[in-house]
């Protein structure tokens, strides 16, 4: 439901003087530490579990720990270590409480020892000092974009897919860890190549990895020191497309004289998955259109839109896409999008979508002088059951003309905001719009919320017919005025 009361508007907008993705500086832009920094030891991980969920086109890793203060005096700021390389595929990353997840997210900065460092850092900021020999439950959360590697890279347009992803046994800490586990959960059975681990390294004296189903159990390890790696490898069957967005641009024009939302959202995807051995085979294909085998082509994108919306169109570089449907609902409208060609691995294709909806559903206007606000989506995209990334998305709410005062508050976690005027048809000196910037995303921030909130007095929303009446009544002005001059040659006749 998109609609919300009035209070929860006066709620976002007092959140908004104290939220901090306003202020912080932008993820990308990390703080460089002195080389010879190394993190604190005053806390252990007393005990550690790592899931890491390969269901999808993107590992998704949580770690939930048990923290302790070590040191004499209160700490609150806790260190997780990345491999630069891998860090700049770390997405979504998010920091709970695990007891009180409800509180909210933790605030969390980049970090590194200098501009030429191996390995950085994420630096996690405790909402409240953990007391000497105090312990607490944080539950870690991101995603590791274009981490899986198709093997063997060609296949037959029919063939099963399979995909290698690789990673530590340990999971990254800054830490002693007591006790900790790795839990590796596939989509399937289907896993015919994994690294095994000597029995000697498991404190319970099990080879890893331990089987159960479609999941895989490294551990239990018992004191691994701060830093540890214990590389392993594991390829598994994953017959789906993987499906990437280099870049995703979204627009919000937010029209108060027409009522109107006008969302539009162009994409630049490409399949990761594995390449083709030989030709596209049309016959081949249509018949597995019919027969509706597993592929790893990406063939359609269903795109859910909230209910009210109206007047879908789908383009790409050519034109317009006859090969789309629009199905409307009480609950949920379905824009189900089909490509001109299938999206075999390496394959790209650009397209554009979009749709108007009724503005009253996504604004109030609150009791208290000309403030209104805002509430949409950040990024709404394609659903699919395999997933989707984004390596950026830019995102642009353009506000009526005279609008100011523009504050924002969303959980999405932003590297860059800046706000600038966006001409259009009639504007006079622009539209107040606002531009986020997100990096490394997944389909698991669909209809996270934005809120927008901004002051737009009685008189801007005046200011644009009353400047085409005055250019009407100019053009007449003017054409009386040349209407009225003498151009004929000679003197004029007196009766």
């Amino acid at each position: 439901m998109r609609s919300f009361t009035l209070a929860s508007c006066i709620a976002a907008l007092s959140s908004l003087a104290c939220a901090e993705l306003n202020l912080s500086e932008p993820l990308l832009s990390k703080q460089v530490l002195p080389s010879t920094f190394t993190p604190p030891q005053v806390f252990k991980n007393t005990n550690l579990v790592r899931t890491t969920n390969l269901d999808k086109a993107y590992p998704r890793e949580t770690i939930n720990v048990i923290i302790e203060n070590i040191d004499s005096k209160p700490q609150s700021e806790y260190y997780l270590p990345f491999d630069a390389s891998l860090l700049s595929k770390v997405g979504g990353f998010e920091v709970r409480d695990k007891k009180a997840a409800d509180k909210g997210t933790f605030k969390v900065q980049v970090v590194g020892f200098d501009a030429e460092s191996s390995t950085e850092f994420y630096r996690i900021h405790l909402p409240e000092a953990l007391a000497p020999g105090a312990q607490q439950t944080i539950s870690i959360s991101y995603a590791v974009l274009s981490a899986l590697q198709p093997v063997p890279a060609q296949l037959g347009q029919t063939e099963k897919q399979y995909v290698q992803y690789t990673f530590s046994a340990y999971a990254p800490s800054a830490y002693l860890t007591e006790k900790q586990r790795t839990k590796v959960k596939f989509p399937n059975t289907d896993v015919p190549d994994y690294t095994t681990l000597p029995a000697e390294l498991n404190d319970e004296k099990k080879a890893d990895p331990q089987k159960q189903g479609s999941t895989f159990t490294y551990g239990l390890y018992n004191n691994v020191s701060a830093g540890a790696q214990q590389p392993v490898s594991v390829r598994y069957e994953f017959t789906k497309p993987i499906t990437h967005a280099t870049l995703l641009e979204r627009d919000l024009e937010v029209s108060h004289w027409g009522g109107n939302l006008a969302s539009e959202e162009r994409y630049w995807l490409v399949n990761q998955g594995a390449g083709l051995k030989n030709q596209f085979s049309r016959v081949e294909w249509q018949r597995q259109l019919y027969m509706n085998p597993p592929t790893f082509a990406l063939k359609g994108l269903n795109l859910p839109l909230a209910p009210g919306a109206v007047d879908p169109y789908f383009t790409d570089d050519i034109g317009n896409v006859s090969t789309s449907k629009f199905r409307a609902g009480s609950k949920e409208a379905l824009l189900e999008l089909k490509p001109r060609y299938p999206l075999f691995g390496t394959w790209k294709y650009s397209f554009r979508v979009g749709w108007n909806a009724d503005l009253s559903l996504y604004l109030r206007k609150l009791s208290t002088a000309d403030t209104y606000v805002l509430k949409v989506p950040f990024l709404e995209g394609p659903r699919a059951g395999e997933g989707i990334s984004y390596a950026r998305v830019s995102l642009r709410v353009i506000l009526p003309e005279g609008a100011e005062n523009v504050r924002f508050s969303t959980t999405v976690p932003i590297v860059d905001n800046s706000t600038s005027l966006h001409k259009t048809f009639m504007d006079t000196l622009g539209r107040t719009t606002l531009t986020l910037t997100a990096i490394n995303l997944s389909d698991e921030f669909r209809d996270r919320d934005l809120f927008v909130t901004y002051d737009y007095p009685w008189m801007a929303g005046y200011r644009k017919p009353l400047v085409i009446a005055m250019g009407i009544f100019a053009v007449f002005a003017v054409t009386w005025v040349l209407g009225s001059i003498d151009t004929s040659i000679g003197k004029k006749k007196t009766v």
